[in-house]
């Protein structure tokens, strides 16, 4: 069966909660971690924070470093004006009410899976503004991604290597959980049909189906899936990979040599 994911999105609340951070002056005075101590720059670029208090927005330079989303008055500044740890907390997109229309807003806020015992007891939550919808969620799949992958999830962008040695622990095997049960089904469901890899599936059920295996769930399939659907579920999945099945090396020296 396939379990009901739950929503992604929620409308925005018309009380705005207050900025999850630390190493402001104004905040809890949390020691600033060393950014380049946590390993490469996993995504990073202009986002708005807003103010808990005035509820006005500011712009600041954001880097997400291992677990941990600093931010910047300026993109050239070494040291950052405060930071969040994302380990025990959850990232949503937020629909804008009619106040907020046209904005690309998401939420940090506490509540990861597995990770409560770790939430404060008094959470603040921080919001933010993207460019672009697209911006916005690829800010959401990154941080996601650094949130789950601990726990199994955070697949779609993931390094293959990366995803399978993780899920050895599960049993041996040569290729991910997401990968070995959509080409099985697809194998079993999908042969004859018309159009497989090339009519496209029920995006909405895709884009759910993608945030359970990201959150580190294992959603099945029954009989009554549209084999469309899985097989664009794959589709993104191979298509999201940072590089692809046949390495960019590979498929240049096999060019090279013809």
């Amino acid at each position: 069966y396939l379990p009901a994911a739950p929503p992604k999105r929620f409308f925005l609340r018309n009380t705005r909660s207050k900025s999850l951070v630390m190493g402001e002056q104004s905040r809890s005075p949390g020691r600033l971690p060393c950014p380049h101590r946590l390993g490469p720059v996993l995504k990073e670029g202009w986002l708005k924070k807003q103010r808990s208090i005035m509820k006005n927005w500011q712009q600041r330079w954001f880097v997400l470093r291992g677990d941990q989303l600093f931010y910047y008055k300026d993109k050239d500044e070494t040291k950052p004006q405060g930071f969040i740890s994302l380990q025990g907390t959850r990232v949503t997109e937020l629909l804008p009410g009619p106040e907020d229309a046209g904005k690309h807003l998401f939420e940090i806020s506490p509540g990861g899976v597995g990770l409560r015992e770790k939430v404060p007891a008094n959470p603040e939550a921080l919001l933010l503004m993207a460019s672009s919808q697209r911006d916005m969620e690829d800010w959401v799949q990154a941080i996601r991604r650094v949130i789950w992958a601990p726990l199994g999830g955070g697949i779609f962008g993931q390094r293959l290597e990366d995803t399978v040695h993780h899920e050895r622990k599960y049993g041996p095997r040569l290729a991910p959980l997401l990968v070995e049960q959509c080409v099985d089904f697809i194998r079993e469901h999908g042969l004859t049909e018309e159009g497989l890899f090339r009519m496209p599936g029920q995006a909405n059920l895709v884009r759910d189906l993608q945030d359970s295996f990201d959150c580190g769930e294992k959603p099945l399939f029954d009989s009554t899936t549209d084999v469309h659907t899985v097989a664009s579920l794959l589709k993104l999945y191979l298509r999201e990979l940072p590089e692809p099945v046949v390495p960019f090396a590979r498929g240049l020296w096999s060019w090279l040599n013809k």
